[in-house]
């Protein structure tokens, strides 16, 4: 089922409000529900406020202490799970300025140890020449455009933190992306080469014609099997609900085990090198 971004924004409005009433229904103060949940009273307030956004172990917390009856309990949660995703709009993060969206993703980044990516289109931000940051900012305000770049290349320190895993597994068609000129794609690739290298960094390539299974693609990350993100072109949905996360870890199990990786990835990028700076 498609969730469009008013309804995310409304679930929690709804989740919140549901909340304090079950409780008034059932008779209880924040204080008496606080005591049969072991919860505080201050966070049952933050919820039932919309101030904080419940996970859904604490829904199922405060459903068992209000007594819920089944069929409540499972409208509550299907309305809980809708509510534990959230819809990035592009345009909204391009108006506060792109440094906004790259103090999000380096927060991520410094908070997790394990990062998998599944690049279908484009190659991340993380893996990318200063040449290929700037043409894929192309569209951004020319005020906001130097410091984006900026902040960009700082992320990328972190890919040598030993201390941090990375999986990378990119389609042919993200690796070959003409964003740039055919030198500069090359020198991209050549990049990519190199980063392969790293200890703590598994780069994977897909060849065209690779199946990959039924269903459509989408890039998409996931931080420590705690929290994914799916991108589109106009925003990003962010996964906390674990079942979701975990069939995006399955999904992402199932495309590694078609990648290339090692000797045989370097081999093949090589070649997509070579053929670019034929093409010069």
């Amino acid at each position: 089922m498609a969730i469009e971004p008013d309804e995310l924004d409304r679930s929690v409005r709804e989740l919140a409000e549901m909340l304090k009433q079950l409780r008034k229904r059932a008779g209880l103060s924040g204080v008496r529900l606080a005591a049969r949940c072991n919860m505080s009273q201050s966070k049952i307030s933050r919820f039932e406020n919309n101030t904080a956004r419940p996970s859904l172990v604490d829904v199922e917390q405060l459903l068992r202490g209000l007594e819920a009856t089944p069929a409540v309990a499972a409208e509550v949660m299907a309305l809980a799970r809708i509510a534990q995703t959230e819809w990035q709009d592009g345009r909204a993060l391009r108006r506060k300025g792109l440094d906004k969206k790259q103090l999000q993703l380096a927060g991520l980044e410094a908070s997790s140890a394990e990062f998998r990516y599944f690049l279908l289109s484009m190659i991340t931000g993380l893996l990318a020449t200063p040449a290929y940051v700037r043409a894929s900012l192309g569209a951004a305000p020319p005020e906001q455009l130097a410091k984006a770049i900026a902040m960009k290349l700082e992320r990328q320190r972190v890919l040598f933190d030993r201390s941090k895993t990375f999986t990378f597994l990119l389609t042919e068609q993200a690796v070959r992306y003409r964003l740039l000129s055919p030198g500069e794609m090359a020198i991209q690739m050549d990049h990519l080469v190199s980063l392969s290298r790293q200890p703590n960094v598994r780069i994977g390539v897909i060849p065209m014609g690779t199946p990959l299974g039924p269903g459509a693609l989408n890039t998409f990350t996931v931080y420590d099997a705690a929290l994914a993100t799916a991108e589109l072109d106009l925003g990003a949905v962010v996964f906390r609900d674990s079942r979701d996360v975990k069939e995006l870890l399955r999904r992402f199990s199932t495309y590694e085990e078609r990648a290339l990786f090692g000797d045989e990835a370097r081999k093949i990028l090589t070649g997509w090198a070579e053929r670019c700076r034929r093409d010069l």
